[in-house]
């Protein structure tokens, strides 16, 4: 992500010597990374596993949401930790701190997941605008692929218009994500009070566990999209701006080393709020398709368009048409933040420059194959997800090594405790990879 010509405005650094200022406003002000990083678990790719989820097994997955987000709140503020102690994001941390074979190897993991990623976000915000306006061009004659690649360009142009925010600042971009971010929330916080759920089984699915052999591919799915690769490499530099704009301030080493947990202080909380926002957006996607679909027998089949057009006649029209402005607004910013990431993993491991707008164009080549070909975009994004949770551990171990050390973290290295919650995250994460593995070998 680039970072130059960055200051904006000046966010916290003039009120630093009476931290007592304000602090209402330093919190508005320093809010902003967390929320760009939470639109990852709110993305296409969600809406398309937490759909399945629901549909299929009623609200029988709502605990991995819990787990997930308690996973992501951890991993997210290891990533930001890392940014502001080094002032390095995590590929420049890797490329600089292991051999050059296993920055390589960390290099192509990433980008397959960026890839992943891009797919998803991109089909989405497609699907969401094919949804809200392709029955008026399919009344003018058009076909559904003539449609759907039209709604792709549309999607294209608006992307561009979000990654243009940046260049006129980062808190630019970051109001708008957060506007993002709060309409999808509306959206589903309308969409639940359409479905009147059972709140009692509800909270029962949320705190006791329960998983069947045939949904293990979806909880994988779910974690997949949940806690996803590019933006634990993404939030690393999302916090740059603030470290480089505060810390050119400071006149001791001690000044800087104060400012740096200021900033990490303020950061956890934007962490807290943003992940757990994101958490209960998640849960919604699922309870509202439990409520409208578990039991179906045709649900298991159904697309993201079949769903669409069945949420009108048993919601009615006003359900279909949230469903389908939420899923937009997932798109379009979360392929922002996607194609951000995958900056910032080339950049980062390879140390080179590329341009962000090339990037996205190259980006959406998969895309529109799948929409040309008129493969089930629903099927292909909650495989992407699958995929996102494989090349997971390849983020999550060296940013543990990273965070663990305390030659590289400048006295922010985690604490024993933490570095054994870490350890224990990852590896529920492979378990569950190797669970799906030996599932899918046996059948």
């Amino acid at each position: 992500m680039d970072t130059e010509g960055v200051p904006d405005t000046p966010i916290a650094a003039v009120d630093l010597s009476r931290p007592g200022r304000r602090p209402l406003k330093q919190l508005l002000l320093h809010m902003g990374p967390a929320f760009v990083a939470s639109i990852a678990y709110i993305d296409p790719g969600n809406f398309a596993t937490n759909f399945t989820a629901g549909a299929q097994f009623g609200n029988q997955l709502l605990w991995v949401l819990l787990w997930s987000n308690a996973m992501a709140i951890l991993i997210q503020y290891l990533s930001a930790k890392l940014g502001i102690a080094t002032g390095r994001t995590l590929p420049q941390s890797c490329r600089d701190h292991f051999s050059r074979r296993t920055a390589v190897l960390l290099w192509l993991t990433a980008e397959i997941s960026a890839l992943a990623t891009d797919l998803a976000e991109f089909l989405g915000a497609a699907l969401g605008f094919y949804l809200l306006f392709g029955p008026w061009f399919l009344m003018h004659g058009w076909d559904r692929r003539e449609t759907l690649l039209l709604a792709a360009l549309v999607s294209t142009v608006l992307v561009f218009a979000l990654l243009a925010l940046e260049l006129r600042g980062f808190r630019k971009l970051e109001v708008a994500i957060i506007a993002f971010v709060a309409l999808i929330g509306l959206c589903y916080g309308a969409e639940l009070a359409l479905v009147h759920p059972l709140w009692s089984d509800v909270a029962h699915h949320i705190l006791v566990p329960q998983v069947a052999r045939l949904s293990i591919y979806a909880a994988v799915s779910m974690l997949g999209a949940t806690v996803m690769p590019h933006v634990v490499y993404l939030h690393s530099a999302l916090v740059q701006p603030r470290v480089q704009q505060e810390t050119a301030l400071a006149a001791t080493p001690q000044e800087d080393l104060r400012i740096r947990r200021h900033l990490l202080r303020y950061e956890k909380i934007d962490i807290l709020i943003a992940m757990n926002g994101a958490w209960l957006v998640n849960s919604a996607m699922v309870i509202v398709a439990a409520a409208a679909f578990a039991g179906n027998r045709a649900a298991s089949d159904m697309t993201i368009e079949d769903a669409h057009r069945t949420l009108g006649p048993l919601l009615g029209q006003a359900s279909a048409t949230i469903f389908a402005v939420a899923l937009l607004c997932s798109g379009l910013s979360s392929s922002t933040v996607g194609t951000m990431a995958g900056q910032v993993v080339l950049e980062g491991f390879l140390h080179v420059r590329f341009s962000i707008f090339l990037r996205r164009l190259l980006t959406l080549i998969p895309a529109i194959l799948v929409i040309a070909s008129g493969l089930d975009a629903l099927r292909i994004l909650v495989l992407s997800q699958v995929v996102l949770s494989f090349a997971l551990p390849f983020a999550l171990i060296p940013l543990l090594l990273l965070t663990g050390r305390a030659s590289v973290m400048q006295g922010f290295a985690n604490s024993r405790l933490t570095q054994r919650a870490g350890w224990a995250i990852t590896a529920v994460i492979i378990a569950l990879n190797g669970m799906l593995l030996w599932q899918i070998a046996t059948t």
